[in-house]
């Protein structure tokens, strides 16, 4: 059976806080360590009211610290907005603090809007070719300390914490592949070039220290509820907050709506199907359908799941179904 591991954004939910979201964080982690989750990720957003996982290290250390033997790890810190000896320090951190346990991955988008951008970094100005020196130079730090070398990340040098590349284009899945590192692709939320990437990757692909063959791991949108109906109504709060990203009215995590996809214009759907159309929303078995399909289709190492559901006890529910239809259990 494929690998499954969650990515959790720390959603803020209408009516809710910043310190709600990352207990509830905290108290999901808790419950997939138990489920026999493979790993536990969460990424980098800025200026977005509905997420609070911006300080991602600062996060990823309150996950592993409530925590005992789930993988934590960045999906991902956004190198462009750090310099790599930064996320060296902190990400050694984390590793000589929970050792074996820390994942980095890593993704050349801003995270955020040009303006936050811009306010993060203090320049827009652009290299094609500074994220892969950036990712090279991580690599370096990570490494044992040579001869002569004047800057070390401290903690951090010598650790060798595993990187994986992000990306939903071509351009990270060829850098994976010259690396020889791990790919995660976004088709959670950008799923149109999956498929081409994945091949590209798998084709390019040169072993590394770090991976002797391809790994690929693919997002994915899960909602599972007692019955197909609950199902689509808890996926109508995800839906709600991708169209309030696109109409630039982005915000807290809304409760879901009954009908919801009734009352959406053409347009609306077809955005919808573009974003979403990597997901499943339903019972057990309407998600154990929806999870072999995605599998087989994309022949992933690894699924990487998302669930924004509005109610927490019904967003564990959710992770809980995933978990008995698709986690072998030993």
């Amino acid at each position: 059976m494929i690998s499954l591991s969650v990515l959790d954004l720390s959603p803020i939910i209408v009516g809710g806080d910043a310190s709600l979201a990352l207990a509830n964080t905290l108290d999901l982690a808790r419950h997939a360590e138990r489920w026999g989750y493979k790993r536990f990720w969460l990424a980098e957003h800025h200026n977005m009211t509905g997420i609070a996982s911006a300080a991602t290290a600062v996060a990823i250390g309150h996950v592993a610290g409530g925590t005992k033997t789930i993988r934590v790890g960045a999906g991902g810190v956004m190198l462009p907005n750090h310099a790599p000896l930064v996320i060296a320090e902190q990400f050694g951190t984390l590793e000589a603090l929970y050792p074996g346990r820390i994942d980095l991955g890593l993704g050349r988008a801003p995270g955020t809007d040009q303006r936050t951008a811009q306010a993060l970094r203090r320049t827009l100005q652009s290299d094609p070719n500074a994220f892969p020196r950036d990712v090279a130079e991580l690599q370096h730090y990570f490494s044992p300390v040579e001869p002569g070398q004047f800057v070390q990340a401290v903690p951090g040098a010598g650790l060798k914490v595993p990187l994986y590349i992000l990306g939903s284009s071509l351009f990270g899945a060829q850098l994976a592949a010259m690396l020889g590192l791990p790919y995660a692709f976004a088709s959670h939320f950008a799923p149109a070039a999956m498929m081409q990437a994945l091949k590209l990757y798998r084709a390019e692909f040169e072993p590394s220290e770090q991976l002797d063959e391809p790994y690929a791991m693919v997002g994915f949108n899960v909602f599972a509820g007692e019955s197909d109906e609950e199902g689509e109504l808890l996926s109508s709060s995800s839906q709600q907050s991708f169209l309030n990203l696109r109409r630039g009215q982005a915000g807290p995590l809304p409760p879901p709506i009954e009908d919801f996809a009734d009352g959406l214009t053409l347009p609306e759907k077809q955005v919808l199907e573009e974003t979403l159309s990597c997901a499943v929303a339903g019972s057990a078995a309407t998600v154990k359908a929806g999870i072999e399909e995605f599998a087989h289709r994309t022949q992933a190492d690894e699924l990487i799941v998302t669930s924004h559901v509005f109610d927490h006890t019904k967003r564990l529910r959710s992770f809980e179904i995933l978990a008995d239809v698709g986690i072998a259990k030993s």
